[in-house]
C-alpha cells in the first residue's frame, strides 16, 4: 500500500480504532460485563487480520493438554453456512462447522477432545460443557476480541515478519485494535521465527515489544510433517520426487508454504484466493484445467490442511478426484529455551484452576 492510499485512509483508520477502544473501555468499566467460564480456559488469537498461526498453536496446546485432561475448543465457525451450536463429528464438514474446525476434528477425533462451534463463544462453550460435562478445560479459538469471556489464560500471537507493534489499524494496516491491546494478554507468542533464532533478534524484538511484567514472551516456529493426500480422492496418491508443483491456497499468508514448496520442485505454478476461500465447481474447473496444462509428466497439487478441508467436498472432489492433490500439514514448536517454560505455565494453570463440576 503506497503512502498516497495510506494518508487517504487514515481517517478512517483512527475513527476505526476510537471505536474498537471506546468498545474495549465499556468492558475495563464493567458496562459490559465479561464473564468466566466454569472450567480453566484458554484464549488463543492476535489483534491483527491474517494469519499468525492461530490453528497450529490450539493444536500445539491441545496436543499438551489431552495426555492428561478432556479438551473442549469452541471456535465461531468462521464463514460456515449456518449458525448457531454445532458440535463436530463423522458428518461434520467445512461447510457445516467452518475449515478450522473441521481441521481440529480430523486431527483430534480419537482423543479426548470435543469441538464445537457458535458465534456466540458464551452459548457455545456452555452448551458443550453441559453435552460433555466430562471437559476439563476449553480452549477459545481466536477469541482475543471476543471479550464477552474472560478467559483464565489471555495467549496473543504476533507474526515475525508482520509483528503488530510495527502494524497499523485497519484499513491502513491489519490491526483490529490500538497497539496497546496486547496488554490484556498474560503470554505473547512471536510466531513463525527461524528454526535458528540468534540471541541478537531474540533480545531486539524483546526490547521491541516490551512486555509487561505480568507477560511472558516466547518465540514459536513452523514445522512440516510429510505430504497427505487429500481426504475422498478417488485415487490414493504417492508422495515423491516431483519437478513440478502447482500450490493452491486460500489462507492470509501462503508465503512460507510458497517457500517450502520451492525447495520440492523446479517448477511452481500457483492459484491464490483469499483467506478462507470457499471453494466452488468453478474454481475446480480451473484447478484441473491449470493442472493439466503443466508441460510435466512429473506433476502435483499441494495446498494447505485447512484449504484441504474445503476442497474435500463431493461436488468439487468429483471434478479434481482423480487429481495427485495433497495437504502440507504443519505444526508449531517452541525454541528449547522457551519450550519448557511455556509448557510448564500451561499445565500450572490448569493443574491449579481446575475445578470439580
Amino acid at each position: 500500500m503506497n503512502i498516497l492510499i495510506k494518508i487517504i485512509l487514515y481517517p478512517f483508520s483512527l475513527l476505526f480504532g476510537i471505536l474498537t477502544a471506546l468498545r474495549n473501555k465499556f468492558f475495563d468499566w464493567n458496562i459490559l460485563h465479561s464473564r468466566e467460564l466454569p472450567v480453566p480456559s484458554i484464549s488463543v488469537g492476535n489483534i491483527t487480520v491474517g494469519g499468525t498461526g492461530k490453528s497450529p498453536h490450539v493444536e500445539y496446546i491441545t496436543n499438551l493438554l489431552s495426555k492428561n485432561y478432556t479438551v473442549g475448543i469452541v471456535s465461531r465457525g468462521y464463514r460456515r453456512k449456518n449458525s448457531g451450536f454445532k458440535l463436530a463429528g463423522e458428518q461434520s464438514n467445512a461447510a457445516i462447522i467452518g475449515d478450522e474446525p473441521m481441521q481440529f476434528y480430523n486431527t483430534f477425533k480419537n482423543d479426548p477432545v470435543f469441538i464445537a462451534v457458535d458465534e456466540n463463544r458464551w452459548h457455545g462453550c456452555n452448551k458443550l460443557l453441559q453435552e460433555h460435562p466430562e471437559i476439563d478445560v476449553i480452549i477459545l479459538d481466536d477469541a482475543f476480541q471476543h471479550r464477552w469471556i474472560k478467559p483464565g489464560l489471555n495467549i496473543l500471537l504476533s507474526d515475525f515478519f508482520h509483528p503488530y507493534h510495527k502494524d497499523f489499524l485497519m484499513p491502513t494496516g491489519r490491526l483490529r485494535e490500538f497497539r496497546n491491546g496486547y496488554k490484556r494478554a498474560d503470554i505473547i507468542v512471536v510466531s513463525k521465527s527461524g528454526k535458528v533464532l540468534s540471541p541478537i533478534t531474540r533480545r531486539t524484538l524483546q526490547e521491541e515489544i516490551k512486555p509487561a511484567s505480568h507477560q511472558k514472551l516466547y518465540f514459536s516456529f513452523i514445522d512440516y510433517g510429510k505430504p497427505k493426500p487429500i481426504p475422498l480422492l478417488k485415487k490414493t496418491p504417492k508422495w515423491g520426487k516431483t519437478y513440478a508443483i502447482l500450490m493452491v491456497t486460500g489462507i492470509a499468508n501462503p508465503y512460507p508454504l510458497e517457500a517450502k514448496i520451492a525447495e520440492e520442485c523446479t517448477e511452481l505454478h500457483k492459484i491464490k484466493y483469499p483467506d478462507h476461500h470457499k471453494f466452488t465447481i468453478k474454481d475446480a474447473v480451473k484447478i484441473k484445467k491449470t493442472f493439466e496444462e503443466i508441460v510435466s509428466l512429473n506433476k502435483i497439487i499441494i495446498t494447505t490442511e485447512k484449504d484441504a478441508m474445503r476442497l474435500s467436498t463431493p461436488e468439487i472432489i468429483k471434478i479434481i478426484g482423480h487429481l495427485p492433490v495433497f495437504y502440507w500439514p504443519i505444526h508449531v514448536d517452541l525454541h528449547n529455551e522457551d519450550k519448557e517454560a511455556f509448557n510448564r505455565q500451561i499445565l500450572d494453570y490448569v493443574r491449579n484452576h481446575k475445578t470439580n463440576r
